[in-house]
């Protein structure tokens, strides 16, 4: 957590984002000590991007090894970015990063339009199965290696973890959802070999 309207998730480095947590914290302290506002989340994410940036021009400093997902809600509305190590950053209306994170942006592909006007109980569960498919090995999604954090209109931060995220992942158990995104994977395989095989036929007339 940030601030109040704002949570950000890490992959790489703990170390290294703790340290931009730190900045990031104190860059809002104080805009808000000397405007009397809170920082916009868009210009939070643009001044860690420089800083991010600023480190790959000189050999005093090693590059920040950590991408960040800032997530949060001010004046303008929701805001989800993701900084990389390079000093770039982008705006999503759905994201995943780290390792296996290929499986949970697919499925936020096939359903972020239907995002807008969900309620928070049907958005939790959507987060849920989207992370279900990140899970290393044969493992599955679990109150012990899994959380979600809240951010939105009039709520401040809010982290699920334990108990209070059992009933969700109870749901997802029903559904038959956890580990969905390992099928979804051996699904495209199977497409490619069969694609594989296709271009290993005959040569057909263009």
């Amino acid at each position: 957590c940030i601030r109040h309207y704002i949570a950000i998730g890490i992959a790489g480095l703990t170390a290294d984002a703790r340290s931009l947590a730190k900045y990031m914290r104190n860059e809002c302290l104080n805009h808000k000590y000397v405007y009397g506002t809170p920082l916009k989340t868009g210009r939070l994410a643009t001044d860690l991007a420089d800083k991010h940036q600023r480190t790959t021009q000189t050999y005093v400093r090693r590059p920040y090894g950590v991408g960040l997902l800032i997530a949060g809600y001010d004046t303008n509305g929701p805001h989800l970015y993701q900084t990389c190590p390079s000093g770039n950053v982008y705006e999503y209306y759905a994201s995943a990063i780290g390792a296996r994170s290929q499986s949970g942006r697919t499925y936020l592909e096939k359903i972020y339009q239907n995002l807008d006007g969900m309620s928070k109980d049907d958005l939790i569960m959507n987060a849920l199965r989207a992370l279900s498919g990140c899970v290393s090995g044969d493992g599955e999604l679990t109150k012990e290696n899994g959380s979600v954090a809240i951010v939105g209109k009039d709520e401040k931060y809010t982290l699920l973890e334990g108990d209070e995220l059992q009933p969700y992942l109870d749901r997802l158990e029903l559904e038959g959802g956890n580990n969905g995104g390992d099928d979804e994977e051996e699904e495209q395989e199977e497409e490619e070999e069969s694609s594989g095989d296709d271009e290993d036929g005959e040569p057909m007339d263009l």
